[in-house]
């Protein structure tokens, strides 16, 4: 057996026994660093810090704090919040009472925040402020296994009505006043935390996550604490991260994405700086200077289409200059990866070399620099990363790591290989992690990082899920001989169209988005039709710029997206897509939406991917409209 092997079947059975093995090995490192906003209002923000022993402390007041409000083991407790320190002390302290933690997004409406609440059976609710308190006491009624409801900013709290008990009983509390609950339990009972965690079994419930399905209502993924356990040993088994990196952690940590990168660093004990406000990205980088970090792919396309647009906003020249460093960068790194599978050096040509340094000191430096200048790697996963903002990025010295997994598989299934990554596949299966290819394309996966099933949903489970624990992912995908995965689409949103080609619309807007630096959301319609057209969205602050220049000053999103000149510009760009594509797949008409897709209208899940039956609902009459007058075939 390798070293690799015997680290992760020897793993312990949840990551509440490796957060209390990592205090124990390291209780003075740097944990964590948070942000602190100034008290005056006005500044930058202060960045604090976190060892071991003090999360600790934090993380066991937590959970004796629960225990202490009646909370027993697998029972749910919700967690509604942004990603924020809070956020992760309250998920560990909810695992080490032995409990189970609910993930709830916090742009969930009220609806839908008490459907998970409720079919979760949540005891407790950790509500991140006033707001998050709002919609659980608006439901109240509706939510009978819920007890109480602890808030972490208490500010506001005294004007949500009916938030009060009434009955003299305490239903809302603080996250201070659980802290100090727990706290003074400790003092009694000092080993309370050590033996919940010493009986907490690897099949036992640990997180129950809710997807964000496109349809209907989303289905609990239910992921015992053997999940996290495998994917702590199986990411540090990878040697992508070591206890000296910094992560920079933004993503929402209700999404199985994010909450695997906090079970990977307790094993491993590198520093997190958290900070889950995405408008404070590009302040955060050159302060935290983080030397890896995850992202979803929509981050990489607005930083790249936000260089591409202050280039064309800086001058024909200098837009000459971007789109020739732009191939130069996409051209070294396809060659330099491309010797590096055969010769295991990457090495470009001399003149490639040459022209490659000369549009580092240009272009790229710059780049690197607004990412903190230190960044060694990014992880880039929830969806598909076009390609060619893939390579344009390696090229520029920001190696993009592609990753795949679901819900259903704890997130992280397959990673690229540190320096001998491929742009355009998600890599190999992690340590431990079985993968074969259906006879119809499909990827099915099977290993120590597999749901247990859908809460409640037998029938749903045995639909994805076979008894030789084979999952079935709903992705089409197609492996190289050495072992790494393309994934080509959803296996539910290939298009065939009524010609009989099959298209992956996936594919076709992912090129579109490395074309044009404008667009914010694309979504390529063509089922059953004899023709392809596309739904578009722009970036509000890069065609605002835009139309500055442009003769459109002054006017809103909807007036410039609806002005003639705008429309040629994006059709120029579409006309560039269509003459690399075959002519099945080219877009032959589209529409400009009225506003860009967003969370709050349903079009978009919180982790940023598309929901199409969504958008296709919604614009349908824009869809008809591309069609009319068209005989169907």
């Amino acid at each position: 057996m390798s070293d690799t092997q015997t680290l992760i079947e020897n793993r312990p059975p949840s990551v509440a026994g490796l957060f209390l093995e990592r205090v124990a090995a390291t209780p003075d490192a740097e944990a964590y660093r948070h942000p602190v906003p100034p008290a005056s209002g006005e500044g930058p923000d202060e960045w604090r810090s976190l060892s071991w022993a003090q999360a600790a402390e934090r993380v066991y007041a937590i959970a004796a704090g629960l225990i202490e409000l009646g909370v027993q083991p697998e029972q749910r407790v919700a967690l509604a919040s942004s990603t924020r320190l809070e956020w992760i002390l309250a998920d560990l302290g909810i695992m080490c009472a032995g409990a189970a933690t609910t993930t709830v997004y916090p742009q969930t409406n009220a609806d839908e925040s008490a459907f998970i609440l409720s079919d979760s059976e949540s005891r407790v609710l950790i509500a991140e402020n006033a707001d998050q308190l709002a919609k659980a006491v608006a439901k109240r009624a509706e939510l009978p296994d819920l007890t109480h409801v602890v808030v972490v900013d208490a500010a506001g709290l005294e004007d949500v009505a009916g938030a009060g008990d009434g009955e003299g009983q305490e239903w809302v509390l603080t996250l201070d006043e659980l802290e100090k609950r727990g706290a003074a339990r400790l003092q009694q009972e000092p080993d309370l935390i050590r033996e919940r965690v010493g009986k907490i079994g690897k099949d036992q419930l640990a997180t129950l996550i809710y997807t964000s399905g496109t349809t209907g209502r989303p289905k609990g993924v239910r992921l015992p604490h053997d999940n996290w356990s495998y994917m702590a040993k199986a990411i540090a088994a990878t040697g992508l991260v070591g206890p000296d990196d910094v992560q920079y952690l933004w993503l929402p940590l209700a999404h199985v994405f994010g909450k695997v990168l906090t079970s990977g660093q307790i094993e491993v004990g590198h520093v997190t700086a958290v900070d889950g406000r995405v408008d404070k990205i590009i302040e955060n980088l050159p302060v935290v200077q983080p030397t890896y970090m995850a992202a979803v792919p929509r981050i990489f396309e607005k930083v790249y289409n936000g260089v591409a647009a202050k280039a064309k906003a800086g001058g024909g020249a200098k837009y000459k200059i971007f789109q020739w460093a732009a191939e130069v960068a996409r051209e070294y790194a396809k060659v330099t990866q491309d010797n590096f599978r055969r010769t295991g050096n990457r090495t470009a040509p001399f003149g490639l070399s040459a022209k490659h340094k000369v549009a580092d000191t240009l272009v790229y430096s710059k780049i690197r620099e607004a990412f903190g200048g230190n960044l060694r790697a990014c992880v880039s996963g929830s969806a598909a990363l076009a390609p060619e903002i893939g390579y344009f990025f390696a090229g520029a010295g920001i190696h993009i790591l592609e990753g795949y997994g679901l819900t259903e598989s704890s997130a992280a299934s397959f990673v690229n290989p540190g320096e001998a990554y491929r742009t355009g596949t998600v890599g190999k299966p992690l340590p431990g992690t079985e993968v074969r290819i259906a006879d119809d394309g499909e990827i099915l996966l099977r290993g120590p990082g597999i749901m247990q099933g859908y809460h409640k949903l037998p029938e749903k489970t045995a639909e994805v899920l076979e008894a030789d624990g084979w999952f079935h992912t709903g992705d089409i995908g197609e492996l190289s001989p050495d072992g790494y995965l393309r994934i080509t689409d959803r296996k539910k949103d290939l298009i065939k169209t009524s010609g009989g080609k099959y298209i992956a619309p996936a594919e076709v807007e992912g090129q579109f988005k490395a074309v044009c630096p404008y667009v914010s959301n694309i979504l390529v319609h063509g089922a059953d039709r004899n023709y392809c057209t596309a739904l578009i969205s722009l970036d509000e602050v890069a065609i605002l710029d835009w139309a500055k220049e442009n003769g459109l000053a002054g006017k809103s999103y909807a007036e410039v997206v609806a002005d003639p000149s705008t429309v040629s510009l994006v059709q120029g760009y579409v006309e560039e897509l269509n003459s690399g594509l075959q002519r099945w797949q080219t877009i032959k008409k589209f529409r400009l939406l009225p506003r860009d897709l967003d969370v709050e209208h349903g079009e978009i899940t919180p982790s940023l991917k598309l929901k199409r039956p969504v958008v296709e609902r919604e614009y349908k009459h824009l869809i008809e409209e591309m069609y009319a007058g068209t005989r169907e075939a």
